[in-house]
């Protein structure tokens, strides 16, 4: 009988070592830690990036996306989004502020791009700080892409910054000051610049070195139209500086509320709160 069970399980195993070789065994789960993606769930950043390039905006046109963050474990939250972005006219594009994942988990990344991939319009994403968990920065560049970029969009320059600096042990490196700081002098033509990012610099999470060269930098820019930012699930606009900068943070997919945000002229903007 014990011989029978060996003989059974070593056939197992190489029906199973065969199917493996077959499909490459892009069926199998080594570990829930694994951030491989297949081809078509991969560098998600650029390929957005470029479904957005074929949808030129006018000089001179009103620019409105949507803004949104911390989708984490809110998957039928998501459902109820899209449905309702695809109903509202005139957007551009959506932007969610991090917190894709909340495991940090390939896995969680591909789930939340699999309800927002039918969206009518592209959407991008910034790094959080629970997409850094385990493998998560791993899986984050391989799903979505750089974890610093910028494009441009229209007549403005968009920022998108890693800000998430306890991820990094406040080591007094994120946000990457010197990038910012380039990205922040050179407009590359386009009128008007946003900066995204997860972590709010008056959030304790934000590397506390790194605060004061951050909102100075935020402060000198040319046509800034604001900073905006995830992190703490519910939406506000001011000036937590008293020094002329907007920062606006947004809602978590959980809250039912996102924001639609039009920019015009040098950093005219309005923003309004659509309830799903």
């Amino acid at each position: 009988m014990l011989h029978a069970l060996r003989s059974r399980t070593h056939t197992s195993l190489l029906l199973l070592a065969a199917a493996c070789t077959i499909s490459s065994c892009d069926l199998l789960e080594f570990s829930p830690n694994d951030y491989r993606a297949p081809s078509n769930e991969r560098d998600l950043t650029e390929k957005n990036l470029a479904r957005l390039g074929q949808m030129p905006l006018p000089a001179g046109d009103t620019l409105r996306f949507v803004f949104t963050g911390d989708s984490q474990r809110y998957y039928d939250d998501a459902d109820d989004l899209v449905a309702s972005v695809n109903q509202q006219p005139g957007i551009q594009f959506l932007v969610v502020a991090g917190d894709i994942s909340d495991f940090g988990l390939a896995k969680e990344m591909r789930w939340v791009n699999e309800k927002l991939r039918t969206l009518k319009v592209p959407y991008l994403t910034v790094i959080g700080n629970h997409d850094q968990v385990g493998n998560g920065r791993e899986a984050y560049k391989q799903i979505f892409g750089p974890l610093n970029y910028s494009f441009i969009y229209g007549d403005t320059k968009f920022i998108m910054a890693d800000t998430n600096g306890r991820e990094y042990n406040f080591d007094g490196q994120i946000p990457n000051m010197p990038w910012v700081n380039q990205q922040l002098r050179d407009l590359q033509g386009a009128r008007r610049q946003i900066v995204i990012s997860h972590v709010p610099p008056q959030d304790e999470d934000f590397d506390p070195t790194v605060r004061q060269p951050y909102a100075q930098a935020l402060r000198e820019a040319k046509n800034l139209v604001f900073e905006m930012n995830g992190h703490r699930h519910s939406s506000s606009i001011g000036q937590p500086y008293n020094d002329g900068v907007w920062y606006v943070n947004s809602d978590a997919f959980s809250e039912r509320r996102y924001m639609v945000v039009s920019v015009w002229g040098d950093k005219q903007f309005r923003v309004k709160q659509i309830k799903f």
